[in-house]
This record gives structure tokens, sequence and C-alpha cells, in this order.
């Protein structure tokens, strides 16, 4: 098996006997195919395999630094991401005549549960907000998060199984595309391979076979011998079906990416292809299948372009920073900061001027904390990029690319 860096936590025995679970199937899995898997398919079991992949087996991957969690996401950071999400929906909801909210892979809850209490806020709560979830252990996790933060809405959620054949609605996926099994490609002296896991001794390990698939940038054909890099023909193949049948809407996606130019840049020879444990990004991707994140930077180019030859609208590209600052994000942050924080009672006057002042502090430092992360240049603001699709609605009504629009770039 795989050997594990001395540097990292070990997983707990359980988690440990689920890996070796999936790893047993995994290894069922080459035998049928011969030897070899394509990294898609290994990556869909890792993620997805019924109550062992990694969002299928658990419900803890999200959580605070220096927790038990992976990682973190903008909604754990902070509820300013989800009230100021919620001010774009409901822009679209009330301009639009729109009821329905839906949300792809809603995570612990946090989400669904700051857009819902904000919309409540606003005077627009949908009739409905629907949940798309592969997981039960995160769903059933969801509905806790959903009861406890917004009780009275709570008869308006429901979790949908798939989507319907048609419907009107916003839709909401943040982190959701970086999620979808990738295919790997390794540029040899020859030319293109494709990238899949194969069994050596114990071990599981990157084995390469021939095919005819091919980046879809001409930039790639420049790159050097010894590239690595990815092309994500499922989550175009979601774009594909959410054209198919959303009949009226905007689906507005949050992720990390680039746009095609910068994806299949020399600077990325190594592609973007990472593996998430206890918010350490691990050397190997192989490592514990089932208990490691695996995500892929977003060919924002690729989603725009398929979503137009499906017949959606692309209403907008921008950094994540440029969207939240459009949508007031900068005055809700001032409105928290003059809010302060949750009122203590302490057992003495001065035990409550000391409690203040030292809650005041750590209230203003999460704040900024949180903000600067959101929308700073090294951090999110810059890496994540928000793009909007669309049928049936107008541009105009999308005030979170009023600034900073780079669709052109795409």
């Amino acid at each position: 098996m795989n050997e594990q860096p001395t540097s990292l936590p070990a997983p707990a025995p359980l988690a440990l006997e689920r890996s070796a679970q999936l790893l047993a199937q995994l290894r069922a899995a080459l035998h049928a195919g011969g030897g070899w898997l394509p990294f898609d398919a290994y990556m869909q079991q890792a993620l997805y395999a019924p109550g062992l992949g990694y969002y299928t087996g658990q419900a803890g991957q999200f959580g605070d630094f220096g927790s038990d969690s992976d990682f973190v996401t903008a909604p754990e950071l902070s509820p300013l991401f989800g009230r100021t999400l919620a001010t774009q929906v409901a822009q679209v909801l009330q301009h639009h005549e729109l009821h329905t909210v839906v949300e792809f892979g809603a995570g612990s809850g946090r989400l669904a549960a700051q857009v819902l209490g904000e919309l409540d806020q606003l005077g627009c709560a949908p009739r409905q907000y629907a949940i798309v979830e592969v997981s039960g252990a995160l769903k059933h996790r969801q509905m806790d998060t959903l009861r406890h933060a917004v009780p009275h809405l709570f008869e308006r959620v429901q979790w949908w199984p798939a989507l319907p054949e048609t419907f009107e609605a916003v839709v909401i996926g943040n982190e959701v595309l970086d999620a979808m099994p990738v295919k790997l490609l390794h540029k040899h002296a020859n030319g293109w391979m494709e990238r899949g896991v194969a069994q050596e001794g114990d071990d599981l390990v990157f084995a390469d076979r021939a095919t005819t698939l091919l980046p879809p940038a001409p930039e790639a054909q420049a790159l050097p011998m010894g590239t690595v890099t990815e092309i994500h023909p499922q989550a175009l193949g979601f774009v594909r079906t959410l054209a198919d049948r959303l009949s009226r809407g905007v689906a507005l996606f949050i992720d990390y990416g680039f746009p095609q130019h910068e994806y299949y840049h020399p600077q990325r020879h190594m592609g973007t292809l990472q593996a998430h444990y206890r918010h350490r990004v691990l050397d190997d991707v192989l490592l514990w299948p089932g208990l490691a994140d695996l995500t892929a930077h977003i060919d924002f180019t690729a989603i725009a372009l398929t979503a137009q030859e499906a017949g959606l609208d692309v209403l907008g590209y921008t950094n994540q920073a440029h969207f939240l600052m459009n949508c007031g994000l900068l005055d809700r942050v001032a409105d928290a900061l003059a809010a302060g924080p949750e009122p203590v009672a302490p057992s003495s006057t001065a035990a409550l001027c000391a409690t203040t002042a030292a809650s005041g502090g750590s209230h203003y430092l999460r704040q900024t904390a949180a903000v600067n992360k959101l929308l700073g240049e090294s951090e999110m603001g810059e890496l994540f990029k928000v793009i909007a699709l669309g049928r049936g609605v107008d541009a105009h009504a999308l005030r979170g690319f009023a600034r900073g629009d780079r669709t052109h770039t795409l």
C-alpha cells in the first residue's frame, strides 16, 4: 500500500478500514480492466463509491483550520459570503419572477442557510430551495444545519435525487465543478498519452496508454515533453445536461480555475490535480483512496464554449473579489463590524469589561481575516472565478459582473 509520509497525521482506524475496502474494490476494477484504469474512473470511485468514497463515506470534510477537516470553503470562512451571494440571487429572482433556487453539492449546508436567511431578510425567500446532493451523509448534515439555522424556512427545502426534465431557477454551484472526475494526459516524445492507474506490488501507480484524446487549446500543442494536464469531459457533460433542462434562469458557478490560454500555459506543465488531506496538499494523489479530496482547476473557456454550443448564454465571468464587491460585501463587512460580537454574560462587571474587549478584538480579527482571504489577490479573490450561464434572462440583472467583467478573456 502507498506509504504514509511521516509528516501527516494518521487517519483513524475506522477510516483506514474504509479506505482498505475501497482499495479492494479498486484492485478488482483494475483486474477487470486488464490492469489499468483511466484516471477519471479512479477519481469517480475515490470520491463517490457508495458508502466508501470521499464524499459518500463521511461528512466531516468541511471545517476550520486546525480541525479534523480537510479543507475550508468560503461559506465556512464567513457567513458574509453566502449573504453577499444572496444579493445577486435576489436580484435575479425578483427581476425575472423566479421562485426556485437550486444548489448543487451543498456541502455542510452553511451556504444554503446563509442564502436562505438573507433572502428571507430581503423579502424574497423562494418558494422552493432544492439541493442536489450525491452523499447521504452530507444530506443528513445539511438537514441538521438548516433545521437549526432557518427552522421557519426548512419546509421549503427539498433534496432532488436528479434534475427534473425541465425547470426554472437560479442555480448555485460553489466548488462543484472542481470535484468532477477528470481525465489526465501526459505528453511523450511521440505525442499525448492518457494517464491512468495501475498496480505495482501493493502500490497504486500511474501508467500511460495510447489515446486519441488531446487538450482542447491550440496552445497546448507547444507544451514541453513531460507535461501532465487535465481535460474535463464530465464537467462539460454536466453543463450540457443543465442546458438541456434549464428552461429559464441563471446558473452561477464559483470555482478555482483559469481561461484556456492560462490553463494550458507552460508554467502549469504539471497540471492542476491535487489531493487535500487535513488542510495539506498530498504529494501522492493516490494515497489513502477515499480519505483525501481530489480536485482539479476548471477550464472556464471550455465551460463557456460548451454552454454556448448547448444553447445557454454566457452572462458574465469575473474573479471572486470583483463579484463579491459588486454585490456589496464591503458594506456588509462594515455593518458586521459595527454590530460587534454576540453579547456575553460573565459573572462580574470586571469580567464583563475584559470579556467584551477580548471578544470585540477577536470579532474584528476574524471578520477582517475572512474578508482578506475571500478578496485577496494571493488568496481566493483572484484564484476563484464566477461564471454566469443562463437562458431567457437579462444580463443587466447581474450586478455581480457590473465592474471587472472578463468574459472577453474566455
